[in-house]
């Protein structure tokens, strides 16, 4: 019988392999540079059970990407993920932070990494500033502002382990304007876009991009979900706004474009991006 050695392995060698095996993960980003490419990529989309969320969950599986769905409709997921390959369905509610870290673990158990976040789950809320229920202001708060930044911190460990990764936070283009009866989700959403660009800087070092992107009025159900105090005609439920609505695939390909250039700041459209500048043509 041939007699079994036992090999020691000294504590600086195995230090030094996975000095190395990290700084060829955190090398893989670098080469890639600001141009990731999503192929065998994992990704956690949020608010993937339609509209924007669904869209991009789509184009990112279709492109090469592995693909977590999160939403709180488990049997549409489940649906959805039987039919988009290379994804799975994980259930939360990104109103509750417990439920985060849960779905959270659940991908990384799962993909064993995490590459890409986009958090695009949210709902609208419109009301004038005299008006605003406190109690929902504070429920579009946890779920549009609060869920992003738990899902962030959760993730962050994670992707700075592994050598880098993409944050893509979704706002709106209402959050760079002023309009009337908007200043519920509009502030919520400009506060996720500052939180956003604070964050990039701060994990810049670690290879951990964080962008937001601003999308215009869209052909989704949104409207129709959005909250509001007072009632309004049937007919103001469709999306419109001063120039036609974008599809719901148009807002995908702009995250998408997002999640593979690394800018900061992703617009809809340039127009505006020109209101910001401060040059309205």
């Amino acid at each position: 019988m041939a007699s079994e050695k036992n090999f020691f392995i000294p504590p600086a060698t195995v230090c030094l392999v996975e000095t190395f095996s990290f700084w060829l993960l955190k090398l893989d980003y670098e080469i890639e540079g600001i141009f990731m490419n999503v192929k065998d990529k994992t990704a956690i989309v949020t608010g993937a059970s339609s509209g924007i969320g669904l869209s991009t969950a789509q184009l990112l599986s279709k492109m090469g990407a592995k693909v977590a769905l999160v939403s709180r409709s488990k049997e549409k997921l489940e649906k959805l993920s039987n039919e988009i390959p290379n994804s799975i369905a994980v259930q939360a509610d990104m109103a509750k932070v417990f439920e985060i870290k849960r779905m959270v673990n659940e991908v990384t158990e799962r993909f064993g990494r995490i590459d890409v976040l986009v958090n695009n789950a949210g709902v609208g809320y419109d009301a004038l500033a005299e008006k605003i229920d406190v109690d929902t202001f504070h429920y579009i708060f946890d779920l549009d502002l609060v869920g992003p930044l738990a899902a962030m911190q959760q993730v962050i460990p994670i992707m700075r382990k592994q050598g880098g990764g993409t944050i893509i936070n979704v706002s709106s283009a209402v959050a760079l304007m002023n309009l009337p009866n908007n200043g519920p989700y509009a502030s919520i959403k400009r506060a996720l876009s500052v939180l956003s660009l604070t964050a990039r800087e701060e994990l810049k070092n670690d290879n951990i991009t964080v962008s937001v992107v601003y999308p215009y009025i869209t052909l989704t159900n949104f409207e129709r979900n959005t909250i509001r105090d007072v009632p309004v005609p049937e007919s103001e439920l469709e999306p419109r706004g001063p120039f036609p609505p974008d599809t719901a695939e148009y807002a995908a390909q702009k995250i998408v474009e997002g999640i593979e250039s690394g800018e900061a700041e992703i617009f809809a459209h340039d127009w505006i991006k020109n209101r910001v500048r401060g040059n309205p043509q």
